[in-house]
């Protein structure tokens, strides 16, 4: 990692915070870091939580623990640590993309769940609304990959025997059907547990005229409060769609391995790459996944998607050889890198409940 490289990164944890309601400053367009003074702790000091202290209305303490959190398990840093009044102090790792593309290949689509919400409970009342629905259930997807125990409260109210199935969640007085009788039980026991509801704008999910892919994209991209998308510009294959580019980046993956077979090499990861904006948003996963949960936010992950998508896009590029080049170490670890970054993309896009495609 270079000290631009370590820069971008820690410029990367200031957004994440920004983005996460910890901080409320305008993002720097730049991070100053530098060699650590004789003395000093670690290779490299930065002083990016005193300037923002003042605009944050915080300690320089507190900002830069707030920034250590979100730089812990950044690829490329083995430790950061904060001294005097609040200075930032960092000691690269030897072959953190080496690591990085390891953890992801290990963990496949599984990549970014944990443990961090273990113990937690979370309940939502039941809905009919469509939006509301969706954007709940994909939630509840996100708890349960970060550890917590999520789910509906009417589910727990479905042992008993029904005559007839009820279609769909229920938000007002649910009819059961259970012996012929009006069952006014869950909608009391709602507003009694106090289970969470997601403010959600209303929408119509139409996987009909849209297919399941667009549709599910048009209701959860914008935050759950905002407008949903229109529709048809999502079916448009053109590179200011973000669904295609995407979903595109997945298929780019998927045909820089099938090219690579061809040319009689495989990815392994032997050599660094320099990718920074690349290893940046694949180090991120984690977080915006437990982010997103947190928050009740899928939106997040659709944004980290299209971040991730337009970091492979610049990338790929440089994985496989031109003209008269042999396959080499470089390619093979790129081609391991873009392989990762195409795993992130599926996970992604499956917690999302959207198809990740081999070819478009």
């Amino acid at each position: 990692m270079t000290p631009a490289d370590l820069s971008l990164t820690v410029l990367h944890a200031v957004r994440r915070a920004v983005d996460d309601g910890a901080l409320r400053v305008d993002v720097p367009p730049l991070v100053k870091v530098e060699r650590s003074r004789p003395g000093g702790v670690g290779e490299y000091a930065s002083n990016v939580a005193l300037t923002l202290a003042r605009s944050a209305g915080r300690a320089a303490l507190d900002v830069a623990g707030i920034l250590e959190e979100r730089l812990r398990d950044a690829p490329g840093l083995q430790e950061v640590s904060v001294t005097g009044p609040g200075f930032l102090n960092f000691t690269l790792r030897p072959d953190a993309g080496g690591e990085l593309v390891r953890a992801v290949r290990e963990a496949g689509d599984a990549y970014g769940s944990g443990a961090a919400l273990a113990g937690v409970t979370v309940r939502f009342a039941d809905l009919t609304e469509s939006r509301a629905l969706l954007v709940t259930e994909t939630v509840v997807r996100l708890l349960r990959s970060q550890g917590a125990d999520a789910g509906f409260r009417g589910d727990e109210w479905m042992d008993e025997p029904v005559a007839e199935p009820v279609v769909g969640r229920v938000a007002g007085p649910v009819v059961s059907r259970v012996a012929g009788r009006v069952d006014q039980r869950v909608d009391e026991l709602v507003h009694a547990r106090g289970d969470e509801r997601i403010h959600v704008y209303p929408g119509v999910y139409d996987p009909d005229t849209l297919g399941v892919d667009a549709a599910r994209w048009a209701l959860l991209r914008p935050a759950p409060q905002d407008r949903p998308l229109d529709g048809p510009p999502l079916l448009v294959q053109h590179e200011r769609n973000p669904l295609f580019r995407v979903r595109y980046a997945h298929s780019r993956v998927r045909r820089l391995l099938a090219n690579a077979a061809q040319l009689g090499f495989e990815p392994a990861y032997e050599t660094p790459v320099h990718a920074p904006e690349l290893l940046g948003v694949l180090g991120d996963h984690p977080v915006a996944l437990l982010t997103a949960a947190r928050h009740r936010a899928p939106d997040r992950v659709a944004r980290h998607l299209e971040a991730t998508a337009d970091a492979l896009l610049a990338f790929q590029h440089t994985v496989l050889p031109l003209g008269d080049e042999k396959p080499s170490a470089a390619h093979r670890s790129r081609l391991a890198l873009a392989e990762a970054a195409g795993t992130v993309l599926a996970g992604g896009l499956s917690v999302l409940g959207i198809s990740a495609p081999e070819r478009i």
